[in-house]
């Protein structure tokens, strides 16, 4: 065990002040269900750790507008449980049911669960080479890439990094259309999902767009429209505890002809980042009543540009019927 300070702040503010204190090595704790476990692996090893778990930012509201607000301290189980969420935005609720297990659930909060980093074995095994953890741009590509790959991204990845983002969560909020509500050097600021989270490129050390010293207060996701229809789905290895092979997020509105009025998709387990199914999304709203060749080129459309590698490739055609299939179980 690496020592390190510990320090509790009790208002956000404070939190930031205390962070820029200990240094550039500290890191905000909420539950620690994943930085725990990454600093006994010694991935992580901080200097320093600011609980920011019993900050005033554990309320669960409706907005004057009817969005949802919840603050970066609501853990995954209360948000998952509330009444207001299961009826109005029950894709969310069944995404964070879908995650982990009951005991991690009542530890986690809403404000770790966008940060969680990637489960691929090489970031998470520091006697692998891996340009995720130690930040080598002038690698020679991903190890991941001739190694073991099989649960690794097919959408949206680099020679430099081919990991997945593990977030259940973040997938519903993208298909949500939420915003993540940050307090910064320059003041709060929000931010759009997607858009928190960012593709590998040539550094895949940052998983998202947060400066240093940022800290999440909480997320906002607007309301559904009246009769508006919206799943979560998971595919995985096992039936319990495991992460997404691929998963899908999603939320359809039809005219009373038929017709799509709005659909929104979102996919996990395929990319760096949720990925926002835009190009399928485009298809299905052109004004026709989906059938079954309409729901199978909107699915082609998205993964046309997949670029799978050697053991991955299943996962196109898994992600297809996973869109149409969703889509056709909401209509």
């Amino acid at each position: 065990m690496r020592p390190f300070a510990y320090e509790r702040a009790t208002d956000p503010d404070g939190a930031r002040a205390l962070l820029a204190a200990a240094g550039p090595g500290a890191r905000y704790l909420g539950g620690g269900t994943n930085l725990v476990d990454l600093m006994k692996l010694g991935v992580e090893a901080p200097g320093a750790l600011v609980d920011v778990a019993k900050l005033p930012l554990a309320t669960i509201e409706l907005g004057a507008d009817g969005a949802l607000e919840a603050g970066a301290a609501v853990t995954n189980t209360a948000l998952a449980n509330d009444p207001r969420v299961r009826a109005g935005w029950p894709v969310l609720s069944q995404a964070l049911l879908a995650g982990a297990s009951g005991q991690l659930r009542n530890l986690a909060t809403v404000g770790g669960n966008l940060l969680q980093r990637t489960r691929c074995a090489y970031f998470q095994d520091i006697t692998k080479a891996c340009n995720k953890r130690e930040g080598g741009r002038d690698r020679d590509g991903c190890p991941a890439r001739d190694g073991d790959h099989r649960n690794l991204a097919i959408l949206g990845h680099s020679e430099a990094c081919v990991a997945t983002h593990p977030s259940d969560m973040a997938v519903a909020l993208t298909a949500l259309g939420a915003t993540v509500r940050v307090r910064g050097d320059a003041g709060d600021r929000e931010i759009p999902m997607p858009g928190l989270h960012r593709l590998p490129g040539d550094d895949p050390t940052r998983d998202t767009v947060l400066e240093p010293g940022d800290l999440i207060l909480g997320v906002s996701v607007p309301p559904l429209a009246d009769g508006a229809r919206s799943t979560y789905v998971k595919v995985r290895d096992r039936a319990s505890y495991a992460f997404a092979v691929v998963s899908i997020a999603a939320v359809l509105d039809r005219d009373d002809d038929g017709t799509v009025r709005d659909v929104r998709i979102a996919l996990g387990g395929v990319a760096h980042a949720p990925w926002r199914a835009e190009r399928a999304e485009a298809i299905l709203r052109d004004g026709a009543s989906p059938d079954d060749d309409l729901l199978a080129r909107a699915a082609d459309a998205e993964l046309s540009e997949a670029r799978p590698l050697r053991d991955n490739a299943y996962k196109i055609p898994l992600a297809r019927h996973l869109i149409v299939d969703t889509i056709k179980e909401l209509m």
